[in-house]
């Protein structure tokens, strides 16, 4: 937002509270990996297009990248969810099996949960945002109608920066293509402990209890996090799964084939991970 107001010189900036100098550059270095600063650091046209979305850079290149995929309209609704994504489902004490089942009906074809929430709300949308269908599939209201506000925004925004609202609810590598393009800093890669490793940073992290892929039977090999954070451990929080193949294809200058195939090559043992069970942040 600085660099779109003219603001370049941001380490010397007078800020009323200053953020630590290498916060700072991480930040730049991350604007960078998504193409919104040039080699110069200057805002790039992608860039500015980014500056318009009041959101984390990240969602702000997913929704944008949508467009080559035709599911802008899918990526906006994902923006929305993950902005409330913490209070959609609740779980009552005396309905746990019940709210269970009801949330793994979103997580049909263990993608992961971008897409479970993406369902979410499209099944919202067509029962014309009922009250009741909500209280049956164990569901908060009033957290879908943040969502729906949210993704109000976004869509008023999409026409600001010329940003046709195509749909494709069915492509569902397209959809989790497109949120790779936004996120594809934050990769997890499965090692033999059963825990992840981000591939960038080498932290040990692990699956949120609360994910739809905590419980895999066959633990993903790569995943796509939304966000880390940390209790007892740190755990990646709304996660997806992808193929390494995609990360050559939209993040080539991030990620260089090489580097993957011989992440892709080291075999894992045979049957389940240890799966990481923890009840509470």
């Amino acid at each position: 937002m600085l660099k779109s107001l003219g603001i370049n010189d941001l380490v010397n900036f007078d800020f009323l509270d200053a953020p630590p100098a290498e916060t700072l550059i991480k930040s730049l270095e991350q604007l960078y990996a998504l193409a919104a600063l040039n080699s110069r650091g200057e805002l790039t046209k992608l860039g500015r297009r980014m500056a318009e979305f009041p959101c984390d850079p990240m969602l702000s290149k997913m929704i944008i990248s949508a467009e080559k995929y035709g599911v802008v309209d899918e990526a906006i609704t994902i923006a929305a969810m993950l902005d409330v994504n913490n209070s959609v489902f609740y779980r009552p004490k005396d309905r746990k099996i019940h709210a269970d089942t009801a949330k793994m009906r979103f997580a049909r074809g263990g993608h992961g949960d971008h897409i479970a929430l993406m369902r979410v709300y499209k099944d919202w949308e067509e029962c014309g945002f009922a009250r009741q269908w909500c209280f049956e599939n164990y569901i908060q209201e009033k957290t879908m109608k943040r969502a729906r506000d949210i993704r109000e925004q976004l869509t008023g925004l999409c026409e600001r920066v010329e940003l046709e609202i195509t749909s494709n609810a069915h492509e569902i590598e397209d959809i989790l293509k497109t949120v790779t393009s936004g996120f594809f800093y934050n990769l997890a890669k499965l090692q033999k402990s059963g825990s992840y490793r981000s591939v960038k940073h080498g932290h040990s992290v692990n699956i949120h209890p609360q994910s739809t892929l905590f419980k895999s039977e066959q633990p993903p090999r790569w995943l796509i996090y939304h966000e880390l954070v940390f209790t007892s451990k740190e755990y990646m929080r709304q996660v997806i799964i992808i193929k390494p193949q995609w990360l050559v294809e939209i993040a080539p200058h991030y990620y260089k084939s090489k580097e993957l195939e011989d992440a892709t090559t080291k075999k894992l043992p045979k049957g389940r991970g240890k799966a990481v069970r923890h009840e509470h942040e």
